[in-house]
């Protein structure tokens, strides 16, 4: 397995598309469909003798551009199955209009959130500055569901679907003894490793709420998500940005700690500022946005005030939330895991 880097300064930076180069060749996710990426992933290919018309698989984590954006173009360069989650299928396929190109969506989303005009049309011309240059061409798509197997590369590919960042996204486990020229984690016998895409980063949070708005329940989907990874405890994870992950369950945990303080910094700006929308809100957060931030800051507190008015801490009212609860079991709210004492996410990004 041979990781290709790819630069991407529109959203996290830093994509990673993976190779599997066996008795057949196959790409876990492709970059964005930028010039400058696509020539970035056509020169990492030629180093391992490879170009685009090589390529029999492409299997995909999730349908965001800087991970799907150039499947199409290998798919119509040599016929490459293009393999993705039934519940992103539409999004690849280009039979489903994504939020950046849908008025209506966004009108709906943005109202719901309480963002305002002038916010509004700055992320919108954002939109239209970047959108028609991200997703490349629509490719025909295999579908599948969670624990599907999946042969690609000459390995066989376990689909756990890890729904929040994305409706659809979804890890594929592997046996790295399976795979030809895999880098062995130190001091490790490893036999189970995972590509997890954007559901587990190194660095960062991946973003929920804003990151795909057809999620329902995208917070607890997510947590859900998390909780499956450190029960699997995956021996290293190969994510969809920067570098390999070698404690991935740690690392999930601690995400899932993370959002658990986040859920009570909500609470507590609620309780100080009275009622609050979720532009509000994401204010108190996290100040000043720019660019896709503008989407993804009132996206993430949207999520968790819907989170909590599932759990009936708060109660809508108009586009704003009121706090009915102000001193509820936050770590009820989310799913317990075996590493619960050992983290702690308070820190994290």
């Amino acid at each position: 397995m041979k990781r290709i880097q790819l630069g991407n300064t529109v959203f996290e930076g830093e994509n990673d598309a993976y190779l599997l180069d066996g008795e057949t060749t196959a790409l876990v996710d492709t970059g964005v469909a930028l010039p400058e990426v696509r020539e970035e992933l056509v020169n990492g290919l030629a180093e391992y003798g490879h170009t685009f018309a090589d390529i029999d698989a492409v299997v995909l984590t999730h349908w965001h551009p800087d991970h799907a954006g150039l499947a199409g173009e290998i798919q119509a360069a040599g016929g490459a199955d293009v393999y993705v989650h039934e519940a992103d299928a539409g999004l690849v396929d280009g039979t489903e209009t994504p939020l950046f190109a849908d008025r209506d969506l966004q009108r709906e989303t943005f109202e719901r959130w309480g963002m305002p005009a002038a916010d509004r049309e700055r992320l919108i011309d954002f939109f239209d500055a970047v959108s028609s240059d991200l997703s490349g061409e629509p490719a025909d798509v295999t579908t599948f569901a969670d624990g599907d197997a999946i042969e690609a590369g000459g390995v066989e590919l376990e689909a756990l679907h890890l729904p929040g960042h994305t409706a659809g996204l979804s890890g594929f486990a592997f046996d790295p003894r399976t795979v030809p020229d895999h880098e062995p984690v130190a001091g490790t016998e490893a036999t189970e490793e995972v590509f997890t895409g954007d559901a587990l980063l190194p660095k960062y949070t991946p973003n929920v709420g804003g990151a795909d708005v057809r999620v329902e329940g995208a917070l607890a989907a997510y947590a859900e998500s998390l909780a499956r990874i450190v029960a699997r405890d995956f021996d290293a994870a190969h994510p969809g940005h920067r570098w390999r992950i070698d404690e991935p369950s740690r690392r999930a945990a601690t995400i899932l700690d993370h959002h658990r303080h986040r859920t009570r910094r909500v609470i507590e700006v609620l309780d100080e500022s009275g009622p609050a929308t979720a532009w509000e809100v994401s204010a108190a957060l996290f100040g000043s946005l720019e660019e896709i931030h503008v989407l993804h800051g009132p996206g993430e507190a949207f999520s968790h005030l819907d989170h909590l008015a599932d759990a009936g801490v708060v109660e809508p009212d108009g586009t704003a939330y009121r706090l009915v609860d102000p001193d509820p079991d936050v770590d009820a709210l989310f799913p317990t895991t075996s590493l619960d004492d050992v983290v702690d996410g308070s820190e994290d990004g």
